[in-house]
């Protein structure tokens, strides 16, 4: 495709759960609009996704995702592989998206870049979490470890709030903090003591994921199975094009937006993990929803399609 004077109403960078919905209901809108997708959204990792409403007995992460793309095609969206290096404006004229493939021109953003996950140093261990052995979210499937042995690995506040969280489904969980030292206050490591959490802050040579269970291998020697492991090592907002455009950011870097998720910047906006909230699938979802309806009506307001005293 590739370009061109056409000015897009809109460009949604990411295709995850907030890029795609953004893109059906732009595309419902009768939208110009193009999405760019990278096909890193870390949705495809999930092996079953049991508490995303609508879907008695679960659904796998790359099977939503696809359902997601059909739906944007056939509303007569516009999808394109590739990956976004660079974000130009002058003044309040278009932005120019620049891609490998070429350079794009729209009215409007959407940044739906989402997170960075970090996992542990095990070999090829996204395959782990598409099986669900290494897993990243307890909001998300914390009952699916019900009665489970589990170890959270992390040194990090984070990894004790995750020990913390799933103390509700199991009494059997030990943080691994890989070798350092727990970064949380004396009051802490004694709730998680009272609770029965155990705490390894020994040095750990291996972590081996096989046959659905997880071995740790600590530095003398001693072997700790799990069921499952829970990668308590935080995340990193995927943000460097909002940094570039100087959009607001909060201090764990992810956008800030407003009710209707519009960033600092005029005409951008923002959805999806990337955002300071929580980060599920139906959030996403519905900051998409939000983002693209303001835009919708942003446009209708210039092309005097609403009332005067209102955007309905």
């Amino acid at each position: 495709m590739w370009l061109t004077d056409d000015v897009l109403d809109c460009c949604i960078i990411g295709g995850g759960p907030a890029g795609l919905t953004a893109a059906i209901f732009l595309a419902r809108f009768r939208r110009r609009f193009v999405l760019i997708d990278a096909g890193e959204s870390r949705a495809s990792w999930i092996p079953r996704s049991h508490n995303h409403p609508a879907f008695p007995g679960g659904i796998n992460g790359e099977e939503l995702l696809d359902r997601m793309r059909r739906q944007v095609d056939e509303f007569g969206g516009t999808r394109l592989s590739g990956v976004v290096t660079r974000i130009s404006r002058e003044g309040e004229g278009p932005f120019r998206i620049d891609t490998g493939q070429g350079t794009l021109v729209a009215r409007h953003l959407i940044l739906a870049t989402g997170v960075r996950d970090n996992l542990p140093a095990v070999p090829d261990a996204v395959s782990h979490v598409r099986r669900g052995t290494i897993r990243q979210c307890p909001i998300c499937d914390g009952y699916e470890v019900t009665g489970k042995r589990i170890a959270v690995l992390g040194s990090a506040a984070c990894a004790a709030g995750e020990a913390l969280f799933l103390r509700t489904y199991t009494s059997d969980i030990t943080v691994v903090t890989l070798g350092e030292s727990l970064s949380i206050a004396d009051d802490d490591r004694a709730r998680l003591d009272d609770l029965g959490i155990r705490l390894i802050e020994a040095p750990v040579d291996r972590v081996a994921c096989d046959d659905g269970t997880v071995e740790v291998t600590l530095g003398d020697g001693q072997v700790m199975t799990f069921d499952a492991v829970y990668a308590g090592l935080g995340i990193e907002p995927r943000t460097s094009l909002a940094h570039e455009l100087d959009v607001q950011l909060s201090d764990d870097g992810r956008v800030v937006t407003d009710a209707k998720q519009r960033t600092s910047a005029p005409q951008v906006y923002a959805a999806g993990d990337a955002v300071t909230g929580l980060n599920q699938i139906a959030v996403a979802m519905a900051q998409a929803e939000v983002a693209a309806v303001d835009i919708h009506n942003e446009l209708r307001r210039a092309e005097k399609m609403c009332l005067l005293q209102t955007a309905s």
